[in-house]
């Protein structure tokens, strides 16, 4: 499922703020993020209007990248889905977005989960608007059935800052707070940080769990 392809075909030079050193880079402390409430808008290849307000209550995972990046962008994606929506890995394209998250230790029956949504960003703010309808169709027909938010408008960049040729992440908690900004490669510790980290955002959704998950997980 192919869903960043048509980054490589449409996209020419992706406008970047944001220089990468280093093999990972963590831009912001989750102290100050937490203290950041965001609603990132836009439409998908469907002409959805998407936004992360509607989601409050569940951990949101936007996963975005340039051109160079979106190979990797997708291929973090689609693990993390997987991560926390096991049955996906079996199930068709149509109900690959619809599988049930996996539950929390401890977490009381008569209270609904939270959920994690992993939300695939395609940046495209180098095409132009009679082109915008073309770029649609494409990521129509690469993802018919997972939705993909098309960032027209560079608004992930201006937001969150960005850095080339690797995935960005950007964790929201269960208030529709900026918890943390992530980019670089994602190797096996990093990846197992990261998901120590949404874990930690789902358990802190509940106040009896909250006291007993008092260790912020930090990517290294």
């Amino acid at each position: 499922m192919n869903i960043f392809k048509t980054l490589l075909e449409l996209s020419g030079r992706c406008m970047l703020g944001v220089a990468a050193i280093g093999f990972l880079s963590l831009l912001g402390s989750p102290a100050k993020a937490r203290e950041r409430v965001v609603n990132i808008a836009m439409e998908d290849q469907f002409r959805n209007r998407r936004e992360t307000g509607v989601m409050q209550g569940d951990v949101v995972v936007l996963v975005y990248a340039e051109r160079k990046g979106s190979e990797a962008g997708q291929a973090l994606g689609r693990k993390l889905h997987v991560q926390f929506h096991p049955t996906a890995e079996q199930a068709t394209a149509a109900d690959w977005s619809r599988q049930p998250v996996v539950g929390i230790p401890g977490w009381p029956a008569a209270i609904r989960v939270p959920d994690v949504h992993v939300v695939p960003v395609a940046c495209l703010p180098e095409v132009p608007k009679p082109l915008q309808a073309v770029a649609r169709s494409r990521f129509r027909t690469d993802s018919p059935a997972v939705s993909v938010w098309l960032d027209f408008d560079d608004t992930m960049r201006r937001t969150f800052g960005m850095v080339p040729a690797a995935p960005n992440v950007v964790l929201l908690d269960t208030h529709g707070q900026m918890y943390s900004m992530l980019s670089g490669h994602f190797d096996d510790v990093k990846y197992k940080d990261l998901v120590s980290m949404i874990d930690f955002l789902r358990r802190q959704a509940h106040p009896d769990l909250r006291t007993a998950s008092t260790t912020i997980p930090i990517v290294r």
